[in-house]
C-alpha cells in the first residue's frame, strides 16, 4: 500500500465506480477502497434474506415470497436512458461487455388522477389521451419540430436560437397548455422542477430529443433500458474494467481515514497502519462527513408484489413520473417497478419503488399517492435517507466528493454529477462520442 497514486477512490457505490473506470481508462494510476465488504455502498444490490435483515431485523422472509437468491434488490434503482449520459460512459469504457441489457416495457406519467404512456413523437402525440383534440394538434406540430431540430441546419430552427430564447418562449410559440408543459417538462425531458422554463430553451430541446432517439432506438415501450440482474452487476463490471488498466480494488478495509498536511490538502488515505499517497481522494459523502452538508432528505417504500403495476399494459418493467403540480408538492415522485423479466425478483414476482424529496416526516403518508397505484402489495418497507452535497473547496483540499442519490428513477442526474466531477478532478470534458450500437438490449424470449 506504500505505493503513489494519481487518486485514491473511497467507496464502491456506483458514481464512486464510473468516476474510477473513466479514470483508469483515461491514463489515471487509481486506488479504489472500501471500508464494507460488498461493492456498491449505498447503492448496493440486497437478495431477500438481506433486505429482510436491513428492514425488519432479522433474515427469516416468509417462504411464500420464493428463494432469496433469485432477488437482486437494487437499493437505489434507476432505469438507463438508451441514448443518454451513463449508456455513453460504459460504452466509453468498455464496460458494456460485462453486462446485458433489456428495455424496459413502459414510461408513464400521472396525471388527474390516472397513468397515462408518455407520448414522444408527433404520432403518439395524436393518440394520447393527455390531451383534447386541438392541444394534440399543437402538441405535434411541437413533437415535430424538436424532432427535425438540427444544431447545424438553420432552416430546422424556425428563427429561434435556443441558446437565448427560454423554453417557456418556445412553448407559448406553439402555445401549449400547462397540463402539456406539465407532462412533457417532468416526464420527457425529465426536470425535477420548473426552473428549466426561465433557461435557454437548448437543453430543453435536447433533452426531449434524447428521449425520442432513446425510444427510437429498441422500438419498445419506453426509451430506458435496465441491465439482467440489476444494477448492482455495475460496480462489478467497473472493477474489472478498472483491474484491466491497472487500477488496484480492496474491499473491507477499515476506517479509510483520509490524511492531510499542515495547508489542508489531502495526500493519502490510512488503513490498518498503512497509508497509501495520493495527489486527489474521490469518495461519497460518507467518507469525509465534515466536509459535506445536507441538503435533502429521500423517502422511499420498497414493495415486493404478485402483479404488474394496474394501467400498465401488464408491463414487465415500468416507470411512472408523478409530476409535483398533480399532487400540489413542491417535487415529483416517482414510481420504478421491475420483475423477473429483468431477473431481479422470482419468477410471477415484481419489485417496486416509490420515491420522492422528502418534504414531510411521515414517508407513509407523503408516498401514498404513488403506493395508491401499484394495486395489492406482498411486502412493504419504508425509508428514508439524508441527501448531502460536498460544502469543501476542492482546489484547497484535493478532495472530489460525490452528491448523495436523489429520488429520480432514472441516471440523468447522476450521470451529471459524475460528468462534472471529471472535469473538476482533470480539468477535462470526458468525450462522449461513442458508437451507440456497442450497447445492445436483449431480445424478448
Amino acid at each position: 500500500m506504500d505505493e503513489e497514486y494519481d487518486v485514491i477512490v473511497l467507496g464502491t457505490g456506483l458514481k464512486e465506480c464510473i468516476l474510477s473506470g473513466v479514470l483508469s481508462v483515461n491514463g489515471q494510476k487509481v486506488l479504489h477502497m472500501d471500508r464494507n465488504d460488498y461493492y456498491g455502498g449505498d447503492s448496493t444490490s440486497l437478495n431477500l434474506n438481506q433486505l429482510w435483515k436491513r428492514f425488519r431485523g432479522d433474515d427469516k422472509p416468509p417462504e411464500s415470497l420464493g428463494s432469496s437468491k433469485d432477488y437482486n434488490i437494487d437499493m437505489i434503482p434507476k432505469f438507463m436512458m438508451a441514448n443518454g449520459g451513463l449508456v455513453r460512459v460504459l460504452i466509453h469504457t468498455n464496460v458494456t461487455k460485462y453486462l446485458n441489457f433489456k428495455a424496459v416495457d413502459g414510461s408513464y406519467v400521472y396525471n388527474k388522477g390516472k397513468i397515462h404512456k408518455v407520448p414522444a413523437t408527433d404520432v403518439e402525440a395524436l393518440k394520447s389521451p393527455l390531451m383534447g383534440l386541438f392541444e394534440k394538434r399543437r402538441a405535434r406540430k411541437f413533437f415535430i419540430y424538436v424532432q427535425d431540430y438540427d444544431e447545424n441546419d438553420l432552416k430546422s430552427h424556425e428563427k429561434m436560437d435556443l441558446n437565448k430564447v427560454t423554453a417557456r418562449d418556445v412553448i407559448s410559440k406553439y402555445g401549449l397548455d400547462d397540463n402539456t408543459v406539465d407532462f412533457i417538462g417532468h416526464a420527457l425531458a425529465l426536470y425535477t422542477d420548473d426552473v428549466y422554463l426561465d433557461n435557454p430553451a437548448m437543453d430543453f430541446i435536447k433533452k426531449m430529443k434524447i428521449y425520442a432517439e432513446s425510444l427510437a432506438r429498441f422500438q419498445g415501450g419506453s426509451p430506458y433500458i435496465y441491465p439482467l440482474y440489476g444494477l448492482g452487476e455495475l460496480p462489478q463490471a467497473f472493477a474489472r474494467l478498472s483491474a484491466v488498466y491497472g487500477g488496484t480494488y480492496m474491499l473491507n478495509k477499515p476506517e479509510c481515514k483520509v490524511e492531510f498536511d499542515e495547508n489542508g490538502k489531502a495526500f493519502g488515505v490510512t488503513s490498518e497502519g498503512e497509508t497509501a499517497k495520493c495527489k486527489k481522494v474521490v469518495c461519497d459523502p460518507s467518507y469525509l462527513p465534515d466536509k459535506v452538508k445536507k441538503v435533502g432528505k429521500v423517502a422511499r417504500a420498497i414493495c415486493i408484489m404478485s402483479h404488474p403495476i394496474p394501467n400498465t399494459s401488464d408491463s414487465h418493467s415500468v416507470q411512472v413520473i408523478l409530476p409535483q403540480k398533480q399532487l400540489g408538492r413542491k417535487s415529483d415522485m416517482y414510481v420504478f417497478c421491475c420483475s423477473y423479466s429483468h431477473n431481479v425478483a422470482p419468477k410471477g414476482k415484481y419489485i417496486a419503488f416509490v420515491s420522492t424529496e422528502a418534504e414531510t416526516d411521515n414517508p407513509e403518508t407523503e408516498l401514498k399517492p404513488g403506493i395508491e397505484l401499484l394495486g395489492q402489495v406482498d411486502e412493504i418497507f419504508f425509508d428514508a435517507y439524508d441527501r448531502y452535497e460536498p460544502a469543501n473547496k476542492q482546489d484547497e483540499d484535493n478532495c472530489f466528493i460525490s452528491t448523495s442519490y436523489d429520488a429520480t428513477t432514472h441516471f440523468e442526474t447522476t450521470v451529471h454529477d459524475v460528468l462534472a466531477m471529471y472535469s473538476r478532478i482533470t480539468g477535462k470534458d470526458l468525450d462522449l462520442s461513442v458508437d451507440l450500437s456497442a450497447a445492445s438490449a436483449v431480445a424478448e424470449e
